[in-house]
């Protein structure tokens, strides 16, 4: 089958089925810009090296005429019709410098755990997705494309997902995977240490299911913050919020759904996307849906324990912020009118504190403001004491209000009753005040929480 018919047949696949795709985006092609030491095709005339330690798999789209080439230690060059190499003592092309050879990059560098690499066929406007799921999850179809050539490090880990499909064939059993993993072509498209195996099992779950990459994450995230020196950059806010499944801290909200069964999370993100993000309101928003593990496990409306909760990401891109805020309110607005029909048995909401630097904060309520109120508050109090002593002065130098030192005070009789007479509480029975609310601290970060049950009942 011709790289044409394994495209179409790919599409076709595609189409006819409703799994969730992950495509691998980097290859090894001849013709990749991107693949040579000087971003650039070789030149006419050029000398071509490719690492002489390697194994790779080189599809030549084109003609390329070229004075000398260092062949890989173990490879193949896939040729394209047309596509081929010829001799060439000199170079036409003047902007090539002359004597530097073009160097193919280490095919070795891209790693399956690179989120980087990788993009979903489910892409739109406005939505991203976590960068644990970014990589194909455990029910996902890890989709190399037939149209190009391809190396990928399966690192130190287990590897499974719901089928690989490569070079035009789609392995669903792990016997037929690992023999091709064994075969040569098969050493030379995949290499590593780590373990890939197929499960055919895919989500049926209308609520979504878990993505399966937790055990994993570290290899995800030090893959993808590698370029930075391995460390998150700074977030632009205070307070910021890591979401499940994220590597760094980011600026936003985060919308946490307990959910019954009849929640469908696809009809749900779609709703999302068509009747809020789309709004100009929300334009430098993007955000991310999928279930994920709740580690306080609360019980659900049944009484049963909760292990999931459906994460509802909220994040803000542009210079504008609390834009996320503002459509938290509204997501939960929502919920607790529609909560019902939805499927959706409570909502709880953080949002991320004031941008750092100051900027503007509108519907964004922080530290910054949170200082404030509390700065208010304590002058207020100061400002009364300072009242409430000057006017005793008053009192006392007017000769209404008096005093005794130590010496001058009485010992009260026994049993006589301390404290004065006050006919606003002279009345039958008493009040007994109960212990203050207990407040918790330890997040700075705001909470909302509405159960659409008990909103219900009360309209």
């Amino acid at each position: 089958m011709g790289a044409l018919g394994r495209v179409l047949l790919w599409l076709q696949l595609c189409v006819l089925t409703r799994a969730a795709y992950k495509i691998w985006v980097p290859n090894t092609d001849f013709d990749t810009a991107a693949n040579w030491s000087q971003n650039r095709t070789p030149c006419a005339g050029a000398a071509v090296e490719f690492p002489a330690d390697k194994m790779v798999s080189v599809l030549v789209r084109e003609g390329h005429s070229i004075a000398n080439m260092l062949l890989p230690l173990d490879g193949e060059f896939i040729l394209d019709p047309g596509a081929g190499f010829s001799a060439s003592d000199t170079s036409s092309d003047p902007d090539c410098s002359a004597g530097a050879p073009a160097l193919f990059l280490d095919p070795d560098r891209f790693s399956w755990h690179d989120p980087r690499l990788w993009r979903s066929r489910d892409a739109a406007h406005g939505l991203f997705f976590v960068d644990a799921e970014r990589v194909p999850c455990r029910h996902d179809d890890a989709v190399f494309p037939p149209d190009a050539s391809f190396r990928v490090g399966l690192g130190a880990g287990a590897v499974r997902v719901r089928s690989i499909w490569a070079l035009g064939q789609k392995y669903t059993v792990n016997e037929a995977l690992t023999a091709f993993l064994e075969s040569r072509a098969g050493r030379l498209h995949f290499h590593g240490p780590g373990a890939l195996s197929v499960g055919p099992e895919a989500c049926a779950d209308p609520s979504g299911c878990v993505c399966g990459n937790s055990e994993v994450q570290p290899w995800i995230c030090a893959a993808l913050l590698q370029p930075l020196g391995g460390r998150c950059p700074s977030a632009a806010c205070h307070d910021a919020l890591r979401p499940e499944g994220q590597c760094c801290d980011l600026c936003g909200a985060i919308v946490s759904l307990t959910h019954g069964a009849a929640f469908d999370l696809e009809q749900f993100r779609a709703r999302l996307l068509r009747d809020f993000l789309a709004l100009p309101q929300y334009q430098g928003l993007q955000i991310a849906v999928s279930k994920v593990p709740r580690a306080s496990r609360p019980r659900d409306g049944t009484g049963a324990e909760a292990d999931t909760e459906v994460q509802v990401v909220l994040a803000e891109t542009g210079p504008e912020t609390g834009g996320a805020g503002r459509l938290a309110r509204a997501i939960l607005a929502e919920v607790a009118e529609h909560g019902a029909a939805l499927g959706v048995l409570a909502a709880t909401v953080r949002e991320s504190g004031a941008p750092v630097g100051g900027g503007s904060a509108a519907g964004l309520e922080g530290t910054g403001s949170r200082a404030g109120l509390a700065g208010a508050v304590t002058a207020a109090l100061l400002l009364l004491l300072l009242a409430t002593s000057a006017g005793a002065l008053w009192l006392h130098r007017s000769g209404r209000l008096r005093w005794k030192t130590r010496d001058e005070a009485a010992v009260a009789p026994a049993g006589a009753p301390l404290g004065f007479h006050n006919p606003m509480f002279n009345v039958a029975g008493s009040v007994e005040l109960g212990p203050a609310p207990q407040v918790d601290t330890r997040n700075t970060s705001q909470s909302y929480f509405v159960n659409p049950l008990f909103a219900e009942a009360e309209a």
